[in-house]
């Protein structure tokens, strides 16, 4: 309302403005206390006045400085995508992501708020402000991208094929497996679901509510193949598929992940990828990256 009533006082102290301007051009010398330079400076000043007020609300709508004035970096994600977000034997998220999301809150001095998310919500969750940003393992598509804004990758990953023991030296590329007689497994609503149904829509397809879920089936022999994230598929053939599957490590799908947040705020979109870079820089991504990415010690850590 405010904003509003701004416009409208604007709107008509420049109509009054222009209105002297031109009672003064008709009437020429008769009226010597209308000056042309001084109107044109004054509309001038006006206008300058209002972009100065609308840069003001744009900062303070901006997620930035409402974090900041809460004190809390609310962080959505869902815990159970390996190795980005996970819940360890003791209860606690621990993961890529969630150390990436603890280092954001200490470099702006609050305090990290984990907020666990059932995936098919959590772009709806951020929209409705349940919490401040998606910091989740999430791919960059255009869809979505129609509905949040994303910070630079932080990461490429791509869909790859973890298939049961019984295919190996058979099955050498997701070509092979596009026929109804193979059934395909990935979880609802992501972009596992969406290469099998874009690469190998002849194939029979099982949803699942999560990756694991999924993967399970194929291990068990109920399922020929698993299409999912790559880290992923790497970490279910090695901790529970050793011997059991094969896996097809040659990403068929190019996929970077990337921080989402809401659109129409360019100052917390500038604030993530300059941190973004920043710890590129300073050796805490790499040091991430060789912890969870391709180091396995935390294996031991999980349920």
């Amino acid at each position: 309302m405010r904003k509003s009533l701004n416009s409208n006082m604007l709107f008509a102290a420049v109509a009054l403005l222009v209105g002297l301007l031109m009672l003064g051009c008709e009437q020429g010398t008769q009226q010597p206390t209308l000056n042309k330079n001084a109107i044109q400076a004054a509309v001038k000043e006006i206008l300058s006045k209002e972009k100065v007020s609308a840069r003001s609300d744009l900062v303070k709508q901006s997620s930035v400085e409402k974090i900041l004035k809460s004190g809390e970096l609310r962080v959505g994600f869902e815990a159970g995508y390996v190795p980005f977000e996970m819940t360890d034997k003791k209860g606690n998220f621990i993961g890529f992501d969630i150390d990436y999301a603890g280092r954001l809150a200490m470099e702006m001095g609050v305090k990290f708020v984990p907020v666990n998310t059932q995936w098919h919500v959590i772009i709806e969750a951020l929209t409705t402000d349940k919490f401040d940003i998606i910091m989740g393992g999430m791919s960059i598509t255009q869809e979505r991208n129609l509905k949040i804004n994303f910070a630079n990758p932080y990461i490429v990953v791509g869909q790859t094929i973890l298939l049961n023991k019984k295919h190996e030296g058979k099955i050498k590329s997701y070509k092979d497996l596009n026929d109804s007689k193979y059934v395909l497994t990935s979880r609802l609503g992501t972009t596992g679901e969406q290469a099998i149904k874009k690469y190998m829509p002849k194939a029979t397809y099982k949803s699942f509510q999560s990756e694991d879920e999924a993967g399970l089936e194929v291990i068990n022999g109920k399922a020929d193949a698993l299409v999912y994230d790559l880290p992923f598929c790497a970490y279910l053939h090695g901790a529970k598929g050793e011997g059991k599957t094969v896996f097809l490590n040659q990403p068929i799908t190019y996929e970077p992940l990337a921080w989402a947040i809401n659109k129409g705020d360019p100052d917390f979109l500038n604030y993530l990828n300059n941190f973004l870079q920043q710890t590129k820089g300073d050796g805490f991504y790499d040091r991430l990256y060789k912890k969870w990415i391709t180091g396995t010690k935390w294996i031991d850590l999980l349920q």
